[in-house]
């Protein structure tokens, strides 16, 4: 399939179940299931264990009173003129049903060819191919000098901005999870990645943070991380008061959990040992936060990213390098305009 297939129709309907949708969909999709969770799975077991025309005499039904629902509830209000890409796992069935339906109302409904599957296939391929056709410049700097800030601010300044963690809904580290937002499955992050690499412009420098292989438990495609690694860098410095003053406000709701922040630090326990752990836990039992702060970057985040941002990335040693002032906005806004201009 063509991606921009997706751009020529008034409507995505999404006509698997509800399971199926939260895993992935296609960008924008509407979920209108024409069997839910509980259903597709009675249904399966119908088919085989007993009968399988018993399924799909059951099967219809189901699937007929929940595209009724839909007509009278989140389909309602559509006019005639509107035209809906209805697509089911491989636009078999169920999108047929409903798109047959949706058409013998007067709605122009048409299905995916290959489904999902034909979507999935389309963005795995994409992914492989894309990063090459981007010039990227990667932003370097140690845990707590502002990458995700400059980020921000260079998105601000109409830089073009590729903003992995954001896409990840992680910070990138241990202590990297956010709170209320959980990360999407690796089949979703994939399609956000590909949605945002096709909107960018491909003859303008992309800005986009030096990761890791993997952002708290989504990888990195390989073709993206290999242009990522060859890519003109720049370097952020700042001093150690602004680091954790940045921190301190990125960690603040850890600081309200302490159950958790305490079952994240024992990740670290293979790498630092359960004494050093336990100091740092011991600090946040007590509510020393900037000396908690510190004692990371010191002894656990500082030592991590020299090893890995030298090993990885062969042009840091010539990144342009740029000192973070303060650890305010104004700050990293005059850098992003530099940068921007």
């Amino acid at each position: 399939m063509q991606p921009s297939i997706l751009t020529s129709f008034d409507a995505i309907i999404d006509a698997r179940s509800p399971a199926e949708y939260a895993l992935d969909h296609l960008p924008g999709a509407l979920s209108l299931p024409v069997l839910d969770d509980a259903e597709r799975a009675h249904i399966g077991t119908i088919y085989k264990q007993d009968s399988p025309f018993g399924a799909r005499r059951l099967g219809a039904a189901l699937v007929a009173r929940n595209i009724a629902r839909h007509l009278e509830t989140a389909l309602a209000g559509k006019p005639k003129q509107w035209r809906p890409l209805v697509y089911c796992w491989r636009g078999g069935k169920r999108s047929a049903a409903f798109a047959h339906v949706l058409r013998e109302v007067g709605w122009a409904a048409q299905t995916l060819e290959g489904g999902y599957r034909a979507y999935r296939r389309c963005i795995v391929e994409q992914l492989a191919a894309l990063p090459e056709n981007f010039t990227f410049r990667v932003v370097h700097g140690a845990t707590g000098s502002g990458k995700s800030r400059l980020l921000r601010a260079l998105a601000r300044a109409g830089a073009q901005v590729l903003d992995l963690e954001e896409l990840a809904a992680h910070r990138g580290s241990v202590l990297g999870d956010l709170p209320d937002r959980p990360q999407p499955s690796q089949k979703m992050f994939e399609s956000r990645l590909y949605a945002a690499l096709a909107a960018l412009d491909r003859g303008r420098t992309v800005y986009v943070e030096g990761e890791s292989r993997k952002i708290g438990q989504l990888q990195i495609p390989e073709a993206l991380m290999t242009a990522m690694r060859a890519a003109a860098c720049v370097r952020l410095e700042a001093d150690l008061e602004a680091r954790v003053a940045l921190l301190m406000e990125e960690y603040r709701h850890f600081f309200a959990a302490p159950a958790a922040l305490a079952a994240q630090l024992d990740c670290l326990v293979p790498l630092h040992g359960r004494e050093r752990v336990d100091g740092w836990k011991a600090l946040a039992a007590r509510g020393a936060w900037e000396e908690l702060v510190a004692r990371l970057l010191a002894e656990h985040y500082d030592p991590a990213y020299h090893r890995s941002a030298q090993r990885n990335f062969a042009r840091l040693p010539q990144a342009q390098v740029l000192r973070v002032a303060a650890a305010d906005e104004d700050a990293f806004t005059g850098m992003a305009r530099a940068l921007a201009a």
